[in-house]
């Protein structure tokens, strides 16, 4: 483990953020301290867990590499102690992205951390780490291109100043490159060759996109591109900037060592000699694709990006708001029911969120944002909108959401309307099951409250909640005045009841 602190650890708990990446190849944590809208890092540490080495042929996670991100993480969780969940943000990549058995190791790491334990796309992975690269960077005008080589996937994004344009995550890693081509530590001209070739092939996928847009910077970020510019230093071929020409040198003599053991001569440490050469490749293939001059490398990756996203939500800059506004417009929701039908599922939600322990930000943040995208789907098709409504939050690129939220914001989507059957709540743990099954039922009484969409601001209205029955009371006189909502109503009730979940309308 590597670790670096200054004496401002003893900052308020208030002020203080911190982010853990779990990589496929490193585990990384950053605390901070956020001053005046500016991070000033605290302390940093990382270990080479290999999580994306330890998957074994059927894509599930071993015991013995679970276990070696277990204990790292339970050495991070002694400097996570005491500090608020909101200040924290703990995200997976791609190894978790593909292991079958990621739910499992998530379940132990939140036992560990004390922490919820999120997976990220490979985009939002993207936009991460274009905002940790930005940070860290002169703000000058122009579009950059940044890439980033991770374990398990290697991220191309093209931005100018804080705002990214261009996310995109291939499926190529450093661990993943090593095992396909150099597992025994021999660097051969055939298996090098082979290996850039592999890359070149990947990148065809955004080649000619991304060189149609341009860009006049090329930066770099993490440990693979940090190496490989600290080697053409240690042999002199550049100031560490990394160049076409010192690309093509640093081949010649990596195939000329033969062996990743020599690497430590190129001021490689002994922990990235083995993924070296594969990281290598990777960069190689950018380089010959993309037309790539020069290449600065920046300190901030996808933790720091973790942490300006932190601090943006306590700033209330929130990204995920942003997306929520573009999905509606994108697919022309009708905002103002949208928000007709958030304002009364909120006032149901403060009624009964310590009942039925919904007291959590995400709680009220997946709520509000249901509701709001609810009708997403009629862009498609009235015919079972609800449906296409969950595929599309489900399965689209969302700025901001990890894959869990995605999931969360869908069921709730799908379970709206119509049906509460049991494939809406299907895969997902008991815990979870119950938290969006409640969700759920705040959703489909708003709905049907604002059925009438005349915009009424929420009724007066009275929730008496229990395990699994509700009691639904209305100011004296105001169901009699809408025999529609009544209609609607007693209709719930009948298919909340297919769950054994009662809905009782006082009066009735």
């Amino acid at each position: 483990m590597t670790a670096a602190s200054t004496a401002e650890n003893a900052a308020p708990s208030s002020e203080v953020l911190a982010a853990i990446d779990m990589g496929s190849n490193s585990f990384h944590m950053v605390v901070a301290r956020l001053v005046h809208g500016e991070i000033r890092t605290l302390e940093k540490m990382g270990e080479k867990v290999q999580l994306g080495a330890g998957l074994d042929e059927l894509n599930r996670l071993t015991p013995e590499a679970q276990d070696r991100g277990l204990a790292c993480l339970s050495r991070f969780a002694q400097r996570l102690k005491g500090m608020p969940p909101e200040s924290v943000q703990i995200v997976g990549t791609n190894a978790l992205r593909v292991a079958r058995n990621a739910g499992e190791f998530m379940d132990r790491a939140e036992e560990v951390l004390g922490y919820p334990v999120e997976i990220i796309a490979g985009r939002e992975e993207a936009r991460l780490i274009y905002l940790g690269v930005s940070h860290t960077l002169s703000d000058d005008i122009g579009r950059r291109l940044v890439i980033d080589i991770g374990g398990g996937s290697t991220e191309f994004i093209i931005g100018q100043r804080f705002e990214p344009q261009e996310l995109e995550s291939l499926h190529m890693g450093c661990v993943s490159f090593r095992n396909r081509y150099f597992p025994d530590g021999k660097i051969t001209r055939r298996q090098m060759d082979k290996a850039i070739t592999h890359a070149e092939l990947e990148l065809l996928n955004i080649r000619r996109h991304f060189r149609s847009i341009g860009w006049q910077s090329a930066v770099g970020s993490s440990g693979s591109i940090k190496a490989i510019a600290s080697a053409l230093a240690t042999l002199k071929i550049s100031d560490g900037t990394i160049t076409m020409m010192g690309m093509q040198e640093l081949r010649k003599r990596l195939v000329d060592m033969g062996k990743t053991e020599k690497l430590g001569d190129l001021g490689v440490r002994s922990d990235r000699q083995s993924i070296f050469p594969a990281g290598f490749a990777i960069l190689m293939a950018a380089f010959q694709s993309l037309g790539i001059e020069e290449m600065e490398f920046a300190d901030g990756a996808l933790r720091e990006g973790l942490l300006y996203d932190i601090a943006g939500r306590i700033r209330h800059e929130d990204v995920r708001e942003r997306t929520i506004s573009a999905l509606q417009e994108r697919y022309h929701v009708d905002q103002e029911h949208g928000a007709a039908v958030e304002a009364t599922a909120v006032a149901a939600w403060q009624q009964v969120a310590d009942t039925w322990g919904l007291r959590t930000a995400s709680d009220e943040e997946v709520l509000r944002w249901a509701c709001r995208l609810h009708e997403i789907g009629l862009t498609i098709s009235h015919s079972q909108y609800h449906k296409h409504g969950a595929y599309l939050l489900r399965y689209s690129d969302l700025p901001g959401f990890s894959q869990q939220f995605q999931r969360d914001l869908a069921t709730l989507v799908r379970g709206h309307r119509r049906k509460f059957s049991p494939a809406i709540f299907e895969g997902l743990d008991p815990e979870d099951r119950t938290r969006l099954r409640y969700l759920c039922v705040l959703v489909r009484l708003a709905v049907l409250i604002q059925h009438p969409r005349n915009l009424e601001s929420p009724p007066d209205f009275t929730l008496h909640a229990h395990d699994n029955k509700l009691i639904l009371e209305f100011a004296e006189g105001w169901l009699d005045d809408r025999p529609l909502t009544r209609a609607d109503l007693e209709n719930e009730r009948d298919y909340l009841s297919k769950q054994d979940f009662e809905l009782h309308i006082a009066g009735d």
